[in-house]
C-alpha cells in the first residue's frame, strides 16, 4: 500500500534563522536522510520550494492564483511517498524523517501528515 506524507514548517520562523543556522540544520538533517532512504520503503521524497499556484474551477473556467502564504495549517515543505504494510508500517517509516527527529523542528512547526493513496498511477 502507497502512502503520501507531507512535512510543514513554519515559514516565519524559518525564514527567521540565519542562512549559518539553515544549513547547520540541514546537515543535522542528512543522516537522519539516510536512515529514512535506508529503509527501503521510500518510493519518492521532494522537497517543495514557496511560491505555489492554486488552481480552481469557477464559472467554468480554471484559474490560477497564488496560494495565501499565511496558512494556518503551516507551509508544506516536503512531500514523500512511501510503500507500507499498512498506517503502522507508514508511521514508523515516516518518523525516520528529519521532520520529526531533528529536536529543533518541534519549535519551527515541523509536522508530518500521512495520507493512505487508494489509487495510484506511476512507473512503481
Amino acid at each position: 500500500m502507497k502512502f503520501i506524507c507531507v512535512g510543514y514548517l513554519n515559514a516565519a520562523k524559518m525564514d527567521a534563522l540565519s542562512k549559518e543556522k539553515v544549513d547547520a540544520l540541514m546537515r543535522e538533517c542528512q543522516p537522519h536522510l539516510e536512515t529514512f532512504y535506508g529503509s527501503g520503503r521510500v518510493v519518492i521524497d521532494a522537497g517543495l520550494d514557496r511560491g505555489p499556484k492554486r488552481l480552481r474551477r469557477t464559472n467554468g473556467q480554471v484559474a490560477a492564483a497564488d496560494v495565501p502564504a499565511t496558512d494556518a495549517r503551516g507551509t508544506p515543505g516536503s512531500v514523500f511517498l512511501i510503500e507500507a504494510r499498512d498506517m503502522e508500517e507508514a508511521i514508523r517509516v515516516a518518523s525516520l524523517h528529519p521532520t520529526v527527529q531533528v529536536a529543533a523542528g518541534e519549535r519551527l512547526g515541523w509536522e508530518i501528515d500521512i495520507y493512505p493513496v487508494h489509487s495510484f498511477k506511476g512507473n512503481s
